[in-house]
């Protein structure tokens, strides 16, 4: 058995046994309990099956990788032609406590985008025809605002609010269009702490983190490293740091 991909939407976990997919649903108060072995390439998940690969590179290896190619645009189109003609949103994310971003999606998905992030707060700030003119504008803003925010930093601030006052200022100098505000359900008093693993209560997923509680702690597991792992069925016997509040 080995976990083979990630959907945020669901959110779940994909499980393949001999090419055969079972979706495993992330719901608060789902009990997990795999174990963790060896790591290789996720192969290929498609239509429901899999194609597995004993390559050692993880999660994917360099035939199973794919870089979407629109994430690399900065308004000068990468594909043979450009198919990207729906209106776009440029928009600004915002990360408890203090972290921002901007970035560029299809309108009609701009909600579903910034839950897929995990962000606690958005602001559509433009509206453009096309994505060639959103991704020029995006690389605009970024050479002051970060176009990217890194899961370890979405993670020091799970327990925590965003700051008003730098969200407040940062949307000043825009004429926003419409805000988003987000509630995860994840309930926390401390920052949970980083782990890798598969066994515990579900508390929630804030974008592709996935928080557990076992023993007493909080435990931040980002999926895309649960994938490419082959798992066993039960519960792991492996000792973990507790947090702070497990000894309160």
């Amino acid at each position: 058995m080995q976990f083979v991909g990630y959907d945020t939407g669901g959110p779940g976990l994909f499980l393949s046994d001999d090419g055969e997919v079972e979706y495993v649903p992330l719901e608060p108060g789902t009990e997990l309990a795999h174990t963790l072995e060896d790591r290789h390439c996720a192969g290929v998940l498609a239509d429901d099956e899999h194609v597995p690969c004993d390559a050692d590179r993880a999660p994917y290896c360099r035939d199973h990788s794919s870089t979407w190619v629109c994430a690399k645009c900065t308004g000068t189109c990468l594909k043979d032609e450009m198919d990207c003609h729906d209106p776009h949103a440029v928009y600004l994310a915002a990360f408890a406590p203090d972290s921002f971003k901007v970035g560029v999606t299809k309108e009609w998905r701009l909600e579903t985008r910034l839950r897929e992030q995990g962000a606690d707060r958005g602001a559509h700030v433009r509206t453009v025809s096309d994505g060639r003119i959103a991704r020029e504008l995006e690389a605009e803003l970024a050479e002051n605002i970060p176009d990217r925010v890194r899961v370890p930093t979405k993670v020091d601030g799970l327990h925590r609010e965003v700051d008003d006052a730098s969200w407040t200022g940062l949307l000043s100098g825009f004429d926003v269009i419409s805000e988003f505000s987000f509630d995860y359900g994840l309930d926390l008093d401390d920052r949970p702490v980083a782990e890798t693993m598969a066994t515990g209560t579900v508390r929630g997923v804030q974008g592709r983190v996935l928080v557990l509680d076992r023993a007493g702690s909080a435990y931040a597991v980002d999926l895309r490293d649960l994938v490419g792992y082959d798992v066993v069925p039960e519960a792991t016997t492996r000792d973990v740091q507790s947090s702070l509040g497990a000894f309160g």
